[in-house]
């Protein structure tokens, strides 16, 4: 069984960092079977219906502006897979979710910044997938438990976002994290370490800071539906914690 991941994506010029994380992502692909195949969540793709990316060859998407040139330079020429999105597409169905197919969309940096690092040849092949603000985080999980028999198959699901994200609040002078972010995160890490899914679909109640750490849902929502691939085994495992610019959080989990 293939393991599926949340990954931080972090400011776009991750992609040019040396750090503990990069460093980590960059080695991910030696402790793998490589995958038939890697499906992605991105918070920065939003849809109202729940839609699939299958482009014959995906454009790079810079979606982004202020950063230096050579960031501007990078592509990622994955191909999709058409039998894959139709997959996966009858499998929401199956599940009694609405999809749609999208055959234009490039990648954004939610999808390229990450896969540069994990897999740079970019010689697999790429599915991406919507994220919507509008459900709840109930039905957050449940799109992506419909998804658990990929990773039966050697595909590797990746949920690409930030559980602290909140650009208002970034001091790019600072040198430690600061408190608030650390109290959000430590209690989501209790509630995905004993598979709280009752307290998690309720984080906008419970949990520490939310308003901070969350303002809006699009960067959260991927680890919800990357967690509920691994409704099977139900274990979460944290890789890799740390902070950019006092609250931008940079997080690994592992769902077995």
């Amino acid at each position: 069984m293939m393991p599926s991941y949340f990954f931080s994506h972090g400011a776009p010029n991750i992609v040019l960092e040396d750090n503990d994380y990069t460093r980590m992502l960059k080695n991910f692909r030696h402790l793998l079977p490589k995958p038939k195949a890697i499906v992605v969540f991105s918070a920065h793709w939003e849809a109202p219906e729940q839609t699939i990316g299958a482009a014959e060859k995906f454009d790079t998407i810079y979606d982004f502006g202020g950063f230096q040139p050579e960031l501007y330079e990078i592509t990622y020429p994955a191909k999709s897979n058409f039998s894959l999105a139709q997959y996966i597409q009858n499998l929401f169905t199956e599940h009694g979710i609405s999809s749609s197919q999208d055959r234009k969309r490039g990648l954004d940096h939610g999808v390229w910044a990450i896969l540069k690092l994990l897999y740079p040849e970019a010689d697999i092949p790429v599915i991406t997938l919507s994220v919507n603000q509008l459900l709840s985080a109930e039905r957050q999980y449940a799109i992506g438990k419909a998804l658990t028999i990929l990773r039966e198959q050697g595909i590797l699901i990746i949920g690409s976002g930030g559980t602290v994200h909140n650009l208002r609040r970034l001091n790019w002078q600072a040198e430690s994290a600061d408190v608030w972010a650390v109290q959000f995160d430590t209690w989501i890490q209790s509630k995905l370490e004993s598979w709280d899914t009752e307290a998690l679909f309720r984080y906008r109640e419970l949990a520490p800071y939310v308003e901070e750490a969350v303002p809006t849902s699009e960067h959260f929502i991927p680890l919800l539906l990357a967690m509920g691939t691994g409704n099977t085994a139900r274990k979460a495992e944290l890789l890799h914690r740390s902070y950019q610019y006092g609250n931008l959080s940079l997080s690994a989990w592992r769902f077995s």
